[in-house]
């Protein structure tokens, strides 16, 4: 499938999904479907180990949706974009693999709340976070009211989507927003490594990790037991933990398979 508003590459088993819809990353449905169909393209690729969501732009992450779109927008049509915009959420939060993402520049709206959904967020040191839709009498559609809650608590998720104000790298790190943050000119290569440093833990586990706390965390904690229960038992019957169990009995590095 040809991309226009986004571009897909692999590098070392790491695969990027970049938004470039100049000039601004300004989202619209037909960025949003390019968006699905990239997220499915590289949670199926069996070459792909870690997916990371980034920006193409020099200076832009992304500027949120493109406003053109809300205009004369109908009740249903809404519903249709909100659908389209949570069918994007959950392909992040179910893919079968990592997904990082590499913040830089403006970054406010969509674009950024879909990061909210990745497992590590890192950021520019000159990067700019915000989510204003309240300017606009209107709520961040892609599932920030719900991460943000269970990243940053309930007094801190309310307090930043009231004020709508860009915060600056620096604050987001404080606040939670991010995990880490890098210079502009090194950004893309301290992700890169990262990436690859997970691109070679088995597969499995990597998955199992996700799933049972990304899954687990919004159920009763007995609940989130048996998830856990049902992945151990699940890799206890792989060919990757018998491998890393004798290599760890016969004092040598394992030898993972992607099979």
């Amino acid at each position: 499938m040809g991309y226009e508003s986004i571009a897909l590459k692999a590098v070392n088993h790491v695969g990027w999904l970049e938004y470039r819809k100049a000039p601004v990353n300004a989202v619209d449905p037909p960025m949003v479907l390019e968006i699905i169909a990239g997220l499915k393209q590289l949670s199926a690729d069996p070459d792909v180990r870690v997916i990371v969501l980034a920006s193409a732009l020099e200076k832009y992450f992304c500027v949120g949706a493109d406003l053109k779109v809300f205009d004369g927008i109908t009740p249903e049509g809404m519903g249709h974009w909100a659908s389209a915009c949570h069918e994007m959420v959950f392909l992040v939060r179910q893919a079968p693999k990592p997904v990082l993402a590499a913040i830089h520049g403006t970054a406010v709206g969509g674009g950024l709340e879909l990061t909210l959904h990745c497992d590590l967020r890192f950021a520019a040191t000159d990067a700019r976070l915000g989510q204003p839709e309240i300017d606009i009498n209107f709520i961040p559609p892609v599932g920030a009211t719900q991460a943000l809650v269970r990243l940053l608590g309930r007094p801190g998720a309310i307090r930043y989507l009231y004020d709508g104000k860009l915060v600056s790298a620096q604050d987001a790190l404080r606040m939670g927003l991010v995990d880490a943050l890098h210079p502009p000119e090194s950004l893309r290569a301290e992700v890169q490594a990262y990436a690859e440093t997970l691109a070679q833990k088995p597969p499995e586990a990597l998955e199992a990790i996700r799933k049972s706390i990304t899954e687990g965390m919004d159920l009763p904690f007995r609940d989130g037991l048996r998830i856990e229960k049902q992945w151990v038992v699940r890799l206890a019957g792989t060919r990757n933990f018998r491998e890393g169990v004798t290599a760890f009995l016969a004092k040598r590095k394992p030898k993972w398979s992607w099979e």
